[in-house]
């Protein structure tokens, strides 16, 4: 069963445009910084957060629906500042364009290959993350 990532609860907003702005907890991420385990922890504090966190429904091209299975992410550059770290990620996800959906409907679901690219701010102290698509 798919799910369908169509809402973010649980967090502060205040990106007009409704992006999620900031999300708790990437501690562990702060914490493997500058070594070979960073990309892993990263992708598991991600994964803890949930895909609404990433705000792929507003990143969408092709569908209307951003769906939650088979997301993966891949770490495209990084860096570091005195109080936080900087990241780049790619997401790669899918999309469904939703039609009728009725029961004797025979046309089947179309899926659609989906990608984005996000910055995400770590705050060292704290793990407090801004998560934000990119502009271009």
């Amino acid at each position: 069963m798919r799910t369908f990532c169509n809402t973010i609860s649980g967090l502060r907003w205040s990106d007009p445009a409704g992006y999620p702005a900031l999300v708790n907890d990437l501690r562990r991420s702060v914490a493997a910084f500058g070594t070979p385990d960073f990309a892993a922890a990263l992708r598991a504090d991600l994964a803890a957060l949930g895909p609404d966190a990433l705000g792929l429904q507003q990143a969408l091209t092709a569908g209307s629906t951003a769906l939650s299975d088979d997301i993966d992410v891949m770490l495209l550059r990084h860096s570091e500042t005195f109080d936080g770290l900087h990241v780049r990620i790619g997401v790669f996800f899918t999309s469904v364009l939703g039609g009728c959906a009725c029961a004797d409907d025979p046309t089947p679901e179309d899926t659609h290959s989906e990608y984005c690219e996000i910055d995400i701010t770590i705050d060292r102290r704290t793990g407090m993350a801004r998560i934000q698509p990119t502009s271009g």
